[in-house]
Order: structure tokens, then sequence, then C-alpha cells
């Protein structure tokens, strides 16, 4: 059984090897292995995954069963859009999948940003689980990016959204 917590520091170094796992799993049948390396070791570096933990407007979460973090995810209010939080991060290790702990992380981000009204996301358009899994949970495409990530990776992108409650 998965609780949905804040991360902290002693967490990053099991979130990265999550984190790396699951990249592999998803996107080395789209882009190679290499690739997936040298992303990964990129935008899930130690100091990356510091910094988002350090910022004050996002909300950082792990699911955690006590031994093991099966899923994390990682949001954070827009710097340039009014009254949206981009959610940057939401994975779940393979043997985890299709178990719930996305669904209760992402339940647990959705409250997090009482002022917000829009959540805003990026998904690879060839990661078919993903579509699934946000559209399942009311997101709808709003836009193509051609240039996505953090370096601008050149990677493919679709951009979703979906309205949150308001209080």
């Amino acid at each position: 059984m998965f609780f949905v917590r804040s991360a902290g520091e002693q967490d990053l170094e099991k979130v990265r090897a999550l984190l790396g796992e699951t990249w592999h799993a998803t996107y080395d049948r789209i882009y190679g292995a290499e690739k997936v390396s040298e992303l990964h070791a990129s935008w899930h570096s130690p100091a990356s995954l510091k910094a988002r933990l350090a910022n004050k407007n996002s909300e950082f979460l792990v699911a955690d069963d006590g031994r093991t973090i099966g899923g994390m995810g990682y949001a954070a209010m827009s710097t340039e859009l009014t009254k949206t939080v981009m959610l940057h991060m939401l994975y779940v290790g393979p043997r985890y999948q299709r178990q719930g702990v996305g669904r209760d992380i992402f339940a647990e981000l959705e409250t997090c940003f009482p002022d917000a009204e829009i959540m805003r996301l990026e998904v690879d358009p060839q990661n078919e689980p993903a579509l699934a899994f946000y559209k399942a949970h009311g997101f709808v495409e709003v836009g193509r990016a051609d240039n996505s990530g953090q370096g601008q990776s050149g990677l493919p992108t679709l951009i979703l959204e979906k309205p949150l409650a308001t209080q």
C-alpha cells in the first residue's frame, strides 16, 4: 500500500532511480536507450531534483510504501501563465503502474494549488499510456510544441489542459 506524501531530500536518490527505470521502460523504444540515458542524466540530475524540491511555488510528492518509492509527481505554478499550474512530472515505476499510484499522486497534486484554475502539461504524442491516463483524468489537447523540455530537447509534445475545481 502506497501513501502519497511530500518528498524530502532523503528521497531524491530513490526518485532518481525510479525516473531512470521509468524513462527507459517508456522511451527506449521511441528514442533509443542512449538518448534516454542522456536526457535522464541531464533532466534528473541530483542538482535538478534538489532545485525542484527547493522551489517554493511547487509541490514534489512521492508514493511511498515504507520501503520503496513507487511513483512521484512534481507540479509548480506557472511563471508565464496566470492561475495555471504546470504538471512537470508524474511517473510511476513500471511494476506499480495500473494500480492507482498515479491516480493518487495526481489527486493530491490537484488540491495543492488553491489559486490555480487550470492544470497544464506536455506529453510525448507517442506515450500512449500517459495520453490515455491524462484524457481519463479530464485533460484535453490545447496545442502542440516541437521543442519541449529543459534545454529545448527538440522532442515533440502535445499540450494538455484541465480546469481545476475552484475552492
